[in-house]
C-alpha cells in the first residue's frame, strides 16, 4: 500500500494540482485585492459612494433599523445587499481572471502545426495519373 501510495503522489499530475491549488490560494489574495481595493471604488463612484451594498435588506418581521447588524438582532431580515455584493465580486474577479488568461494565452508561442497530409489517392486517381504521365511522354 505504501508503495501505491507513493506512486499516486509522484504523478506529475497530482503533483501539478498541488501546486496549482497553492499558487491559486496565494493568487486569490491578489485578486480579492484588486477587486476590493481598486474596481470596487471605481464602481462605487458610479453610485455615489462605495460599491458595498450589504446594507441593503428587507426587514421580515417589521423592525426598524439603519444598519444589517442592527435588523439581524431584532428579527429575521432578508439580506440582499449582501448577495448583490457577492455576485458583482464573483463578476469582476471572474472577468479579472478571464483578461489574465487570455493574455496568458495570447503571449504563449503557439505551436508549428504541420500542414495537414494529403489523403492517398484513390485507385482510379492512380491510374488517371499514370494515363495523363503516359499522354504528356507521347506529345
Amino acid at each position: 500500500m505504501l508503495k501505491e501510495f507513493r506512486e499516486f503522489i509522484s504523478r506529475g499530475s497530482v503533483i501539478e494540482l498541488a501546486v496549482g491549488v497553492i499558487i491559486g490560494a496565494a493568487f486569490t489574495a491578489i485578486i480579492n485585492s484588486l477587486v476590493n481595493d481598486i474596481i470596487n471604488p471605481l464602481i462605487g463612484l458610479l453610485f455615489g459612494g462605495r460599491a458595498n451594498f450589504s446594507n441593503y435588506f428587507i426587514p421580515l418581521a417589521g423592525q426598524t433599523a439603519t444598519t444589517l447588524a442592527e435588523a439581524q438582532a431584532a428579527g429575521p431580515v432578508l439580506a440582499y445587499g449582501s448577495f448583490l455584493t457577492a455576485v458583482i465580486n464573483f463578476l469582476l474577479i471572474a472577468f479579472v481572471l478571464f483578461m489574465i488568461v487570455r493574455t496568458v494565452n495570447r503571449m504563449r508561442s503557439k505551436p508549428d502545426v504541420p500542414p495537414p497530409a494529403l489523403p492517398e489517392p484513390t485507385p482510379s486517381e492512380r491510374l488517371l495519373a499514370e494515363i495523363r504521365d503516359l499522354l504528356a511522354q507521347r506529345g
